[in-house]
């Protein structure tokens, strides 16, 4: 009896600990979503604000090794360093797959590294893993822009002010598809 009270209590140990550790998890992700919530509904002069904090709650993975990473990654690309940024990411992608934030930063990576189909798939994947990422969706919008394909552009920059009424290089980019006179359907 003395050996299985042991395994239980280990059990429940360990159901305890994963519990406590996603509840942290889940937190920031209901704060993630009244954010984007309040963004979705919020006027002019809200905007900033609350974009400044979804941005801060993207750059919270959890990890101090991935966080380390992704500040390499980005680092690197603001020194112009792309093939270095794309090997800090891909580390970051690899062992984190599922933080959208990271495919944001390979993508912009790859972009820069003029590779917009690795570019596109990893935005696509930012997406998958956060619909709302509005940064991920003007991302894919311009890379869609840049390939001439202007319907798939503002199906993406119209997603984009769902997300975000206030992103004004989004609402600019689809005044331009449209005074180019293309019959962009939405």
């Amino acid at each position: 009896m003395g050996v299985m009270t042991l395994w239980i209590n280990r059990i429940v140990a360990a159901g305890i600990a994963t519990v406590a550790f996603s509840l942290p998890a889940a937190a920031e992700g209901d704060r993630l979503q009244a954010l984007y919530d309040a963004l979705a509904q919020s006027g002019p002069g809200e905007a900033a604000g609350i974009v400044r904090d979804i941005r801060m709650e993207w750059s919270k993975t959890g990890s101090p090794s991935i966080d380390l990473l992704l500040r390499r990654g980005r680092d690197a690309l603001e020194r112009g360093e792309v093939r270095a940024a794309i090997e800090h990411l891909t580390a970051a992608t690899d062992h984190a797959p599922g933080i959208a934030q990271g495919w944001v930063l390979r993508a912009r990576a790859f972009f820069e590294a003029e590779r917009p189909g690795i570019a596109a798939a990893d935005l696509e994947r930012a997406l998958a893993l956060d619909p709302q990422h509005f940064q991920a969706a003007f991302g894919l919008a311009a890379i869609f822009e840049q390939l001439d394909r202007p319907e798939a552009a503002a199906r993406a920059y119209a997603l984009v002010l769902r997300l975000h009424p206030h992103y004004d290089r989004a609402r600019e980019a689809l005044e331009r598809l449209d005074a180019r006179g293309d019959d962009v359907a939405l």
